[in-house]
């Protein structure tokens, strides 16, 4: 894997300041401490990996807020930046944009070319249901549209499209004292999906080349009021002929040391991409509510 002391530094460094700096700011809004969850990846509210019923920031019914985020994840031969926004008005709409960048850093020199990325626009709308109070908890039908920036690469190797939407339903649910006394968070989303690698690589293949549904869970146990704990599982579409796409898990643990700062680290198994093999490595993301 590659080293990230130097990388995450400055992100560091941006914790700490914004840390010192909150206490001079409005309050982000009225829900509880950590309902917002964090910013998956693709830019919208949930873990890093998979989208939950929760909306972006703190606002309640009557407020609107959102979060700006930056996150990294470096593996053995890829390196995964991420910037992204997202709003939410009325805890009913969240809408969000994000830009991933993968640095190609083992194939760049292959494949004559030094990264891929994509934009992603995103729009969530809660359906029913609050993840404390009701007993079925939070459910929210989300879209995502991924638009390729960099096709040539996914074009060669099969892919049929630069472009793709992805549809999810999630359903989230909080239980109070449910393990040790500590509250647990429950997450299932079913991702309607043609891409190959979330987007990065395409959309569709010679093997496939129409949606499939794919699951994806998160659990987080709420250490304290400032620590959550948990893990991720997203299964993942196999559309490409020339090399087979693994599911994605991780294992992370969240800080929330004030209502306008989050901090998450994650250990990342992304599987096999692009035939390299076992691409496993370190996740870190800086998100800050409005």
């Amino acid at each position: 894997m590659t080293h990230c002391s130097n990388h995450g530094a400055p992100v560091l460094a941006l914790v700490a300041g914004l840390t010192l700096a909150t206490p001079a700011l409005a309050d982000p809004g009225s829900r509880l401490w950590a309902t917002g969850g964090v910013t998956t990846i693709e830019g919208s509210a949930g873990g890093g990996l998979v989208p939950w019923a929760l909306l972006a920031g703190y606002a309640s019914d009557q407020e609107w807020g959102g979060t700006v985020t930056l996150s990294r994840a470096e593996v053995d031969d890829f390196t995964l930046n991420v910037t992204g926004a997202a709003l939410n008005w009325h805890n009913r709409v969240e809408v969000s944009i994000a830009r991933q960048t993968l640095d190609l850093d083992t194939l760049g020199a292959t494949l004559g070319e030094d990264e891929l990325s994509q934009d992603i626009f995103g729009i969530k709308a809660r359906l029913f249901g609050d993840v404390l109070y009701s007993d079925y908890g939070q459910w929210s039908l989300g879209l995502q549209h991924k638009r390729q920036r960099d096709f040539d690469i996914p074009e060669a190797i099969g892919a049929d499209d630069d472009q793709g939407t992805d549809v999810y339903l999630s359903g989230s649910k909080l239980f109070f004292a449910a393990v040790a006394d500590r509250n647990l968070l429950v997450n299932a989303t079913v991702r309607g999906t043609r891409a190959n690698q979330g987007g990065l690589l395409g959309f569709g293949g010679d093997r496939n080349d129409s949606y499939k549904a794919m699951l994806e869970t998160s659990v987080g146990l709420f250490l304290n009021r400032s620590w959550i704990a948990g893990a991720e599982y997203r299964h993942k579409p196999d559309n490409l002929g020339f090399a087979t796409e693994d599911d994605w898990w991780d294992a992370f643990v969240a800080w929330v040391p004030d209502r306008r700062v989050s901090v998450t680290a994650a250990w990342t198994d992304l599987g096999d991409i692009a035939g390299l093999e076992d691409q496993r490595g370190l996740y870190l993301s800086l998100q800050g509510s409005f």
